[in-house]
């Protein structure tokens, strides 16, 4: 899904920039290259493979020679290092180990010597809106700092605090004494990004055209959930995994309270229901916002600033049933966000090459963005069989997900079907039907998300794709967090080499999108039809679209920022190597 965007970006560099064999010349050769082969030879095949590639004198075209005074600051960087998995580059990049790729990035460039002035910092940018705010309330934050003329996007994260009280319609009476202190409740969130229900981005004051996005929980949710184990196990504030919940683990995002605690927090209350606040931090990197999820360094000295105004999520997903309390979330509130952004400034010679090597060209980052598509129809007790008509552009993925309460934002379940199929522009997807339980659709689903090699899904992912919730005489309980399904279905293929889209796209004109499948058990132990045992049946599937979008910018007239959506990735960067 967002992966695909990266495989892309190699050719990007090599059709923009070209004829620099001084670098392979001074430095790769006499330098570089020494020490390459050993490690790469240390690390078997895998190593020989990338080694090989090393080898080819196209490498150079990579770079362009324009620097800061502390790092080099190096338009083309930003294409060039997320042409393999982004994942793989962020984890290698904070081990320090480096990947080739990026190794040969940072070194094979002289930078200039460092005036002593231009350092790295972290600004705390504070919201322009009143605090605290509700969670229907709009919040506008500034994401680039005057004093930086490069923010560094990868590395900045917005701080948030909420508070909330949580009411409860009994008591919990019956705990022992002994387990009060070792019995607890979470509450919190699978990531810090759901708590986002909307944003759009301004530039110099301005609108982007086709920024917004209405949806950005379920964005969120389809993101992070396909995201690899190592990209969200111990990220405090940021990610829970349910592994890390389950062993008390502090590398969550919400807080825990005792039994001990919430019948304290009750103490005297008379009144139902029982009301318990409850205060937790939750850290947003922007990257984890599928429209910043290219973005590294961006020069906002030349092309302008960002501001973002958020809309909180309702986090109507925070009410469950603890047999025989329910609890529910009231009173939601952000009392302080912060942006912490990390930048430096680079020297106006620099900055003037970059200013004149755009100039006459556009600088692309790529993106993706989620639109959501409720279908009109529910699942019935012998099968789901609806249809949309939208308009598809560019696009490349469909993901479905399947809410048994309308109130669910971030839980889904496996619903346990046969014969599944999407039919769009006369073709099904996947070509065959597939059963959401066996071994072919759990592969297909790891390698739509890029997570089927070097990547490890999370256990709550997979589980949700290969735990069955029924059989044919009985219902099965959950053992584990099962809430983490989507159906993920690719209309572009992976490691697209070629600057061509093959996806979907029908010219903004709509199209019939049909989904249709057939419980594996029907009647009474299909869990999904038969969401509880007093008659409720769940609300219509929920259709995803993932689109390729692009950012364009430019230093004329001050600063110039296009959100493009509609062209395809050869359309824009055609006139870049014209």
């Amino acid at each position: 899904m967002a992966i695909e965007i990266f495989h892309k970006i190699k050719q990007l560099v090599q059709k923009v920039e070209k004829g620099l064999q001084w670098a392979n010349d001074n430095v790769y050769k006499p330098f570089i290259k020494l020490f390459a082969k050993p490690i790469l030879g240390a690390l078997g095949p895998i190593g020989q493979s990338i080694g090989k590639g090393l080898d080819l004198s196209s490498w150079p075209q990579l770079f362009i020679k324009v620097f800061d005074s502390i790092h080099p600051i190096d338009p083309i960087h930003k294409y060039s290092i997320i042409n393999m998995n982004i994942f793989l580059m962020k984890a290698t990049h904070l081990q320090q180990a480096g990947t080739i790729e990026e190794t040969l990035l940072g070194n094979a460039v002289v930078p200039f010597t460092n005036d002593g002035e231009h350092h790295y910092s972290i600004k705390e940018i504070k919201p322009e809106s009143q605090m605290p705010a509700l969670f229907d309330k709009q919040i506008i934050i500034s994401l680039s700092d005057t004093d930086h003329d490069i923010t560094q996007i990868q590395n900045s994260f917005l701080s948030v605090v909420l508070t909330a009280n949580i009411q409860l319609d009994d008591k919990f009476d019956k705990i022992d004494e002994s387990y009060k202190d070792g019995l607890v409740l979470f509450v919190g969130l699978k990531s810090g990004s759901n708590l986002i229900r909307e944003y759009t981005i301004y530039h110099r004051d301005k609108t982007i055209d086709g920024s917004l996005q209405n949806d950005a929980t379920t964005e969120s949710f389809i993101y992070n959930t396909i995201k690899p184990k190592s990209e969200r196990n111990n990220r405090k504030h940021i990610h829970s995994l349910y592994e890390n919940i389950h062993n008390f683990d502090t590398s969550a995002c919400g807080t825990y309270i005792s039994m001990r605690v919430i019948e304290e927090l009750i103490g005297n209350q008379t009144a139902v229901p029982y009301t318990i606040p409850i205060r937790f931090r939750v850290s947003i990197p922007l990257d984890d916002l599928l429209i910043f999820s290219a973005f590294t360094d961006y020069p906002n000295g030349l092309f302008g600033l960002h501001a973002e105004p958020l809309t909180e999520s309702g986090l109507k997903n925070l009410i469950c049933d603890i047999k025989p309390v329910t609890m529910s979330i009231k009173n939601y509130v952000i009392t302080e966000v912060i942006a912490n952004m990390a930048g430096y400034k680079a020297t106006d010679a620099c900055l003037n090459r970059v200013r004149q090597f755009y100039s006459s060209r556009l600088f692309v980052v790529p993106a993706q963005r989620v639109e959501i598509w409720p279908f009109p129809t529910s699942a019935t007790l012998k099968e789901i069989r609806t249809s949309q008509n939208i308009p598809l552009s560019h696009v490349t993925d469909f993901c479905v997900l399947f809410p048994k309460d309308a109130r669910a934002t971030t839980c889904f379940e496996n619903l346990c079907y046969q014969n599944m199929q999407i039919t769009s522009c006369g073709r099904n997807f996947p070509e065959m039907p597939m059963n959401t339980l066996d071994q072919q659709f759990f592969q297909l689903q790891l390698n739509a998300s890029n997570l089927d090699l070097l990547f490890e899904a999370t256990d709550e992912f997979e589980d949700a794709l290969t735990t069955p919730r029924n059989t044919a005489t009985r219902r099965l309980n959950p053992h584990t967090d099962l809430t983490s399904f989507l159906i993920t279905l690719q209309c572009e293929r992976n490691s697209n080499g070629a600057l061509t889209f093959d996806g979907l796209d029908t010219q903004n004109q709509n199209t019939s999108v049909e989904l249709r499948g057939a419980p594996i058990y029907q009647r009474a132990t299909d869990s999904y039809y038969n969401v509880d045992t007093s008659g409720k049946r769940p609300p219509p599937p929920i259709l995803c679209t993932v689109h390729d979008t692009f950012w364009l910018f430019s230093p004329a007239a001050g600063g110039s920022c296009i959100y493009d959506t509609n062209h395809s990735f050869d359309e824009v960067i055609g006139p870049l190597s014209s």
